[in-house]
């Protein structure tokens, strides 16, 4: 059993199906490029060392995190990293998830927190992951790093 089906598997059973639905929307919804992975001990979507060998500044032997899916104890989070760093996107996403939902977004800087299972919005997260490639992510990326 892989890593990821693992943790999948420790997912409590009412919980898991529209945890494996959230993940397959993300996972599609991606641009080729991104490699799935366990990371920080989520499931992640990450930027491949093949493709962007420095790796992620504060664990350079680790590949560049772009969204990573976690099952917390009663939320699912999903974390976006280009919501951090694209004002653009983030105004996109505020804009369509109060047009869709009924609830209240609950969100960090990169942290979208899904708390009710019949209210996860999955075709726009699905779109939301479909919005940045790998160039584009490596590219806002290092202009938010400012040189470091």
């Amino acid at each position: 059993m892989s890593k990821i089906e693992e943790y999948i598997a420790n997912i409590s059973p009412e919980r898991r199906g529209a945890f494996v639905q959230l993940r397959a929307v993300i996972a599609q919804g991606l641009p080729e490029g991104f490699e799935e992975c366990m990371q920080y001990g989520m499931i992640s979507w990450v930027v491949p060392k093949s493709i962007y060998p420095k790796g992620y500044h504060a664990k350079p032997s680790d590949a560049l995190p772009f969204i990573s899916l976690a099952s917390q104890k009663n939320y699912f989070a999903v974390y976006h990293m280009a919501l951090y760093s694209d004002e653009n996107l983030l105004k996109w996403f505020k804009e369509q998830y109060a047009k869709q939902c009924k609830t209240k977004l609950d969100m960090g800087k990169s942290c979208i927190r899904l708390k009710k299972l019949e209210d996860i919005p999955f075709e726009l997260i699905g779109e939301l992951a479909s919005k940045v490639g790998t160039k584009q992510w490596i590219e806002k990326y290092e202009k938010a790093l400012g040189g470091r």
